[in-house]
C-alpha cells in the first residue's frame, strides 16, 4: 500500500504553485486590485463576478456561493481527484520530486508514475497515426459500421494496433523508454520470444483517469485469426486499476457535476454513441463488473449527498444483462441519487440504437428510465407464475423485501400499492409483508433505509459567519480592516505590530476569535501556510469569515500604496485601542481616592506608559 506524501514536500509543492496559474486553466481571471483576481464562480452559475482568488495568500474564495480553500482543495473540487492525485499533479508540473512517509524513496504504486503516464500516451498517439496506415482498414471498416467518422474517432482517440509482433514497442524503445518501464505499463508482454507488443491488429480506445491522463487501453479483437479475448484491457499496473476506472468520465465530469446525472453504459462504442447522441454524461467500465470502487467515484463527481442526483444504468435484455442489472441493484443503497433503469426496444444496445434509429432514439431512451426498484420488481415477478395463488404468495415473499429496502419511506406506499397491484393481491396483505420485512431488516441490523456510503455522516454545521452579518459601525470597520491586513499581507505589516494588534481589546466578539487565532499563529507570519493555522485555530462557523476576510478586496491600487495602508491600518488599530485605554484610566484616576499614594501613582505610571507608547506610535 503506497505513503503518505510527507508533509514537507506537500508545504513545498504548494509554496512553488502559483494559485491563480491553476485556477486560470478553468476560470477566465481579471484583475480585481493589488494582489487580487476574479471571475466567475465555476461552483455556481453567477452573472457577475464574486469568485476572487489571492496568489499571495494561496487562496479561493467565492462570495456568492461560499466556495473557499487552496490550491489543492480546488483540483479535488473541479477534477474530483484526491488529495494525493492533487499533489502528483502539481508536483509534476513544478518538477519536485515527492518522498512517501513509511519506506526509503518513493513508495511503491509511485515509482515512475511520471514515465508510465508518459508511455501510455506516447503508445496513445502511436495508436492515433496507425488508424489511418493501409492496414488499418479494418478497424475504419468496424468504426464506420457502426457509424463512427474519423471526427468521432479523433474525439475519443481511438486508434488502431498493427498486426505486428514488435511495432510498438520498437516505436517506444526508440523514444527512450525501457523494456522494464514498457513491461510496468502493460504496454508489452514478455514470452519465450521475448518481448512483444500486447496489442495486435485491435481497434484500441484510450482508457484515461478522471484528469485526462491516458493509463491504459481496451483494444476490440477485429481478426479471424485472433485468438484471443474479443476485447483486452491493460493489466493492472501502478497507475491503471480497473475496478476504479470508469470509461469517458474525463470527458463526462463535468456534465455529470453540473446535470446532476450519470449514465452508467456496458462499452466503448455505447459510449461514443451516447455522448454523440447528445448523452454526454455516459460512461462505461473497463473491462470488469460496475463496483464499490466505481460508486464511490461517481458519487464524488456527482456531489452525491442531496439526493436530487440520478444514476441511468442501461442494460441488455439478454442474461447478460439481467445478471449485470442484479450487481448494480445489490450496491444501489450506496448512492444518495436515485437510480434508474433505461433498456431500449427490441434488445438495441445504445450503438446500436442510434446506428438503426439515430441520435433522438439515445435521447429517448435516457428519458424514459424507469426506477432502480420498479424495474426490478418487475424482472422478479417474471419468475412466477402470477396465475396461481401459490405463484403469487411466493412472488410476494421475494418481491415484499426490495420494496422494504427502497431508502425512502415516502415512496414505499406508493411501491405497495404497485406490487399489489402488479399481484393482484389485497392491499392490505401485501402492506403486511412489506412491514414484516422492514421489520426483519431492522432487527438484523440491514436496514437500508439510510444510506450506506462507508462512513458516518458529518453532524450538521453551525450557520457559517459572513462579513456580511458584521456591523457597520466605525470600531467594527476598524477592527475588520486590521484583521484583513494582517491576515492577507502579514510580512508587509510585520510580526511586532501584528504582536501589538492581537493584545488589542476588540469590541466584536466574532472579530476577537480571528484575532486570538492570528495571536496563536503569530511564529509562523511568514509560513506559506499562515492562513491555513489561522483557519484551524478558530471554531468552524468563523471559518468562513476569515476566508472572506483574507480575500476581501483592500482598498489601495499599487503595491507602494498597499504596503503603507496595511500597516497604517493596524497602527490605527492598535492606536484606537491605546485611546480607550487612556479614556479607562483617567476615568479611574478621577474615582481615585487620593489619599492612597500608592494606587494613584500605579494609574499616573500607567497612564504615563500608554502616552508614551502612543507617541512611538505616531513616530514610526
Amino acid at each position: 500500500m503506497a505513503g503518505l506524501i510527507r508533509q514537507n514536500d506537500i508545504e513545498e509543492v504548494k509554496a512553488r504553485t502559483n494559485i491563480a496559474d491553476i485556477v486560470g486553466d478553468y476560470v477566465s481571471l481579471k484583475s480585481a486590485g493589488v494582489g487580487s483576481m476574479k471571475g466567475l464562480c465555476p461552483f455556481h452559475d453567477e452573472r457577475s463576478p464574486s469568485f476572487h482568488v489571492r496568489p499571495q495568500v494561496g487562496f479561493y474564495h467565492c462570495f456568492g456561493c461560499g466556495e473557499s480553500g487552496d490550491v489543492y482543495s480546488f483540483l479535488q473540487k473541479m477534477d474530483h481527484v484526491s488529495f494525493s492525485e492533487a499533489v502528483e499533479r502539481l508536483a509534476g508540473r513544478v518538477g519536485i520530486e515527492l518522498h512517501y512517509e513509511g519506506g526509503a524513496g518513493e513508495a511503491p504504486d509511485h515509482t515512475n508514475r511520471a514515465r508510465l503516464y508518459a508511455a501510455n500516451q506516447a503508445a496513445a498517439d502511436f495508436f492515433v497515426e496507425r488508424l489511418g496506415s493501409p492496414g488499418a482498414l479494418v478497424g475504419r471498416t468496424f468504426l464506420g459500421e457502426r457509424g463512427f467518422d474519423s471526427l468521432a474517432a479523433a474525439r475519443f482517440g481511438v486508434g488502431f494496433a498493427p498486426k505486428s509482433w514488435d511495432e510498438l514497442t520498437n516505436h517506444l524503445r526508440g523514444k527512450g523508454f525501457s523494456t522494464e518501464e514498457l513491461t510496468l505499463s502493460g504496454l508489452v508482454s514478455s514470452g519465450d520470444r521475448g518481448v512483444y507488443d500486447r496489442f495486435r491488429g485491435r481497434l484500441v480506445w484510450p482508457i484515461r483517469d478522471i484528469t485526462g491522463q491516458t493509463i491504459g487501453f481496451g483494444a476490440r479483437r477485429l481478426l479471424d485469426d485472433d485468438k484471443g479475448p474479443k476485447y483486452l484491457n491493460t493489466p493492472e499496473t501502478p497507475i491503471y486499476h480497473k475496478a476504479q476506472v470508469l470509461y469517458g468520465l474525463d470527458l463526462a465530469k463535468r456534465d455529470i457535476s453540473r446535470g446532476h446525472q450519470v449514465v452508467v453504459v456496458e462499452g466503448y462504442t455505447d459510449v461514443m454513441a451516447c455522448h454523440l447522441a447528445g448523452v454526454t454524461t455516459a460512461v462505461a467500465t473497463c473491462g470488469t463488473s460496475f463496483g464499490v470502487d466505481h460508486i464511490k467515484v461517481l458519487r464524488r463527481v456527482l456531489g452525491d449527498d442531496s439526493g436530487v442526483g440520478e444514476v441511468v444504468f442501461t442494460f441488455d435484455p439478454d442474461a447478460a444483462g439481467q445478471k449485470a442489472a442484479m450487481r448494480a441493484f445489490s450496491e444501489e443503497q450506496r448512492f444518495s441519487a436515485q437510480t434508474y433503469v433505461a433498456v431500449a426496444p427490441e434488445g438495441l444496445d445504445p450503438c446500436d440504437l442510434r446506428l438503426h434509429r439515430g441520435d433522438d432514439a439515445v435521447r429517448r431512451l435516457i428519458d424514459s428510465k424507469k426506477p432502480m426498484f420498479e424495474f426490478m420488481i418487475r424482472q422478479l415477478l417474471g419468475q412466477y407464475n402470477l396465475d396461481t395463488v401459490e405463484g403469487r404468495v411466493a412472488a410476494l415473499r421475494a418481491a415484499a423485501p426490495i420494496v422494504g429496502d427502497i431508502r425512502d419511506p415516502a415512496l414505499r406506499p406508493g411501491y405497495t400499492h404497485e406490487l399489489a397491484r402488479m399481484l393482484g393481491m389485497e392491499l392490505g396483505e401485501v402492506g403486511k409483508a412489506v412491514s414484516a420485512a422492514v421489520s426483519r431488516s431492522r432487527s438484523s441490523g440491514t436496514t437500508t433505509t439510510t444510506r450506506q456510503t462507508g462512513a458516518d455522516e458529518p453532524a450538521p454545521r453551525e450557520q457559517p459567519f459572513s462579513m456580511l452579518d458584521l456591523a457597520t459601525d466605525p470600531v467594527t470597520r476598524m477592527e475588520r480592516d486590521g484583521l484583513m491586513a494582517m491576515l492577507q499581507r502579514p510580512t508587509l505589516v510585520g510580526v511586532d505590530l501584528i504582536q501589538r494588534a492581537v493584545q488589542t481589546t476588540f469590541a466584536n466578539t466574532t472579530l476577537a476569535l480571528v484575532r486570538d487565532a492570528i495571536a496563536a499563529s503569530v511564529p509562523h507570519h511568514d509560513a506559506a501556510d499562515w492562513l491555513d493555522r489561522i483557519v484551524a485555530e478558530v471554531p468552524p462557523p468563523v471559518e468562513n469569515l476569515v476566508k472572506e476576510l483574507a480575500m476581501a478586496s483592500l482598498p489601495e491600487r499599487s503595491e507602494r500604496e498597499v504596503a503603507r495602508y496595511v500597516r497604517d491600518i493596524t497602527v490605527a488599530l492598535i492606536h484606537s485601542d491605546l485611546l480607550r485605554q487612556k479614556a479607562e484610566l483617567l476615568g479611574r484616576l478621577q474615582r481615585a481616592d487620593a489619599t492612597n499614594r500608592e494606587v494613584y501613582v500605579a494609574l499616573q505610571r500607567e497612564l504615563v506608559r500608554v502616552e508614551a507608547e502612543r507617541r512611538n506610535l505616531r513616530e514610526e
